[in-house]
């Protein structure tokens, strides 16, 4: 468990590890890339690379902390993985449950086994819920799922977004976060995709977070991402929904 660089919370922590890809976004999948640097490193979870398996040691690990914290939970693999066992999912969502000073984000691509899953289990009141929707075929799909769910906050990761998703359906959804591919192989984000989705989150006042261009910029030029920035239109735009910005400050 360590502090994030990922714009949008404060600590990840992974009681599991690995992933296996399921859509389009997963292409270039930015664990994939760092779960073989660390088993290079010989850390724990990552003997087989990238293959999905639990990691016991990291279960209790948020007990450990005392201070109100926003984790992301499994940044490094899905939470609702078809291998995941349904024990050790118990588990998991039984030690969020006793912890009550602290809030969970789980993001996940398997939007069906996460609402089945909380057809049978009442859903803690310190989680969040959110689903990645990277294109129409398979991302708007997850979506259908999320709405039907009763969290403090639906959110959705629209990252990478690889294309217009045209008119979206965000009933009952609390929270957008956009964002651009990064890495050598990154696929171009174009502006207007971005700005369909901002008029829409406007429209319905949601709560819109823009993290960033990522490798190609809005002038459709290759290079660094931190100097493609995360302007859009000359502006910053990073909300929180309120709940997020009444408890921990992070407007």
């Amino acid at each position: 468990m360590k502090k994030s660089k990922i714009e949008w919370t404060e600590q990840t922590w992974n009681p599991s590890a690995g992933c296996s890809k399921t859509s389009a976004g997963c292409k270039n999948c930015y664990a994939e890339s760092m779960a073989i640097r660390l088993q290079a490193m010989g850390v724990e979870g990552y003997e087989n690379g990238f293959k999905f398996n639990i990691v016991p040691n990291r279960l209790n690990d948020p007990f450990k902390r005392k201070k109100p914290t926003v984790y992301f939970v499994n940044s490094m693999s899905d939470i609702f993985h078809e291998q995941m066992p349904e024990e050790y999912l118990n588990q998991i969502f039984d030690v969020i449950e006793n912890t009550p000073h602290h809030t969970y984000q789980v993001l996940t691509k398997r939007a069906d086994r996460m609402y089945d899953y909380f057809s049978k289990r009442e859903i803690p009141k310190n989680i969040w819920l959110g689903v990645t929707v990277d294109n129409q075929k398979e991302g708007l799909p997850r979506i259908d799922f999320l709405r039907k769910l009763n969290a403090t906050v639906l959110f959705l990761s629209v990252e990478p977004l690889l294309e217009d998703l045209g008119k979206m359906n965000l009933t009952n959804i609390d929270w957008v976060i956009v964002g651009g591919e990064s890495g050598n192989r990154a696929r171009p984000m174009d502006k207007a995709w971005v700005v369909n989705i901002k008029k829409q989150c406007e429209n319905d006042n949601i709560a819109f977070f823009f993290k960033q261009w990522g490798t190609w910029g809005a002038d459709k030029v290759k290079r660094n991402k931190k100097l493609n920035g995360k302007e859009l239109d000359g502006q910053v735009l990073q909300k929180f929904p309120k709940v997020i910005e009444e408890q921990f400050d992070m407007a």
